[in-house]
C-alpha cells in the first residue's frame, strides 16, 4: 500500500474542499492516486450530502437584495454558525438571493434556476454540502414589491453586506423620492427587527393566535371572582391590547417608545407633501421555528475519531 503523506492529504483537501479524514481515506482506498481519489470523493461526497440531510440545520444566513421597487429575502440554513463565515456559503446565499429577486419566492422554482456557474441552485447546494461537510437547506424565500415608491432593506448585525441573522424588507407605496422613503423605511425596518410585529394591521393577526390569547385572558379573568359580564369585558380588553401591541402600525416605534408607527408614516407624508403608504413588510430571523437538536459534543468528537468511551 502506498504511503499516504500529510502533503498529499493537504493537496487533496485543497483541491476537493473535503474534510481531512475523508481525504486520507480517499487516498488510502485508491492507492495514493490523486486523480482517482478526487473522483472517489466526488462520488462519496454526493452520498454524504444525502446522509447529512437528516441532521438539523438551524444556523446559516438570511440574505437580502433589493432593486428599486422590489426586494427579496431568503433563509439558507446550516448546522453550525461557522459555515455562515465561509466564503463559499456566503457567495451561494448572495447569488440565490439575487435569483429570488428575479424569479420570485417559490422555493422549487428557485432550486431549479441556474446559478452564474451554470449549475442549478439545487445542484450547487448539494455540492456545498459535500465540500463544506455540513447539511444545508434553502428553507424559505419572500419577495415584495410596490407599483411606485421603494422597498427598503435592513440587516441587523450584518455578517457581510446583505447577509445576517435578521433581515427586514419594508414596502412603501408613494410618489415621494428615495431621499424621503429610504430614511423612513430604514427607521421602520429597525423597529421591525427589534419589535417583531406579527402583522401589519390588527385585523390581519392570525386568528389562532388571537384565540389562544382569548383563552389565556379568560382563565386569568375567571380567578378574579367578578360577574360574567365584567369578565367578558376584561377578556375583550386583554385581546384588544394584545392585538394593538403586536400589529406593526399600532406599535409605538422603538426610537421614542410612544409614537405609533402609523403616525410616524403620516408625519413623513405630511412633511414630504406626498402620500406615503406602508403596504407591507417581511421579517426573517434565522432559525425561527426550527427545533434544535441537543447533542453531546464530546461524544460526537469521540465518535468521529473512533474513540470508544468506557
Amino acid at each position: 500500500m502506498a504511503e499516504i503523506t500529510a502533503a498529499a492529504v493537504k493537496e487533496l483537501r485543497e483541491r476537493s474542499g473535503a474534510g481531512m479524514m475523508d481525504c486520507k481515506k480517499a487516498l488510502s482506498e485508491n492507492g495514493g492516486d490523486m486523480e482517482a481519489a478526487v473522483d472517489w470523493l466526488r462520488t462519496k461526497g454526493l452520498a454524504a450530502a444525502q446522509k447529512k440531510s437528516s441532521r438539523t440545520a438551524a444556523e446559516g444566513l438570511v440574505g437580502i437584495a433589493v432593486a428599486g421597487t422590489k426586494g427579496a429575502v431568503i433563509e439558507v440554513n446550516s448546522e453550525t454558525d461557522f459555515v455562515a463565515k465561509n466564503d463559499q456559503f456566503q457567495a451561494f446565499v448572495r447569488e440565490v438571493t439575487q435569483i429570488a429577486l428575479a424569479t420570485g419566492d417559490d422555493i422549487e422554482a428557485i432550486k431549479a434556476a441556474k446559478m452564474p456557474s451554470g449549475t442549478t441552485v439545487d445542484e450547487a447546494l448539494t455540492n456545498n454540502i459535500a465540500t463544506i461537510g455540513e447539511n444545508q437547506a434553502l428553507r424559505r424565500a419572500s419577495r415584495i414589491e410596490v407599483s411606485q415608491g421603494a422597498v427598503i432593506p435592513y440587516v441587523h448585525n450584518a455578517a457581510a453586506p446583505g447577509l445576517g441573522k435578521i433581515g427586514v424588507l419594508v414596502a412603501l407605496e408613494s410618489a415621494a423620492g428615495v431621499d424621503v422613503l429610504e430614511p423612513l423605511g430604514k427607521q421602520i425596518a429597525m423597529h421591525i427587527a427589534a419589535a417583531f410585529p406579527l402583522a401589519l394591521h390588527e385585523d390581519e393577526l392570525d386568528q389562532e393566535i388571537i384565540e389562544r390569547e382569548r383563552q389565556i385572558a379568560t382563565e386569568k379573568a375567571a380567578d378574579s371572582g367578578k360577574p360574567a359580564d365584567i369578565i367578558a369585558k376584561m377578556v375583550e380588553g386583554s385581546v384588544k391590547k394584545f392585538a394593538k401591541e403586536n400589529a406593526l402600525l399600532s406599535q409605538p416605534i422603538v426610537m421614542d417608545g410612544k409614537t405609533p408607527v402609523a403616525d410616524v408614516v403620516a408625519k413623513a407624508a405630511k412633511d414630504a407633501g406626498s402620500e406615503i403608504k406602508l403596504v407591507g413588510y417581511v421579517r426573517y430571523q434565522l432559525g425561527e421555528g426550527i427545533e434544535r437538536e441537543k447533542s453531546d459534543f464530546a461524544a460526537e468528537v469521540a465518535a468521529t475519531a473512533g474513540i470508544n468511551k468506557a
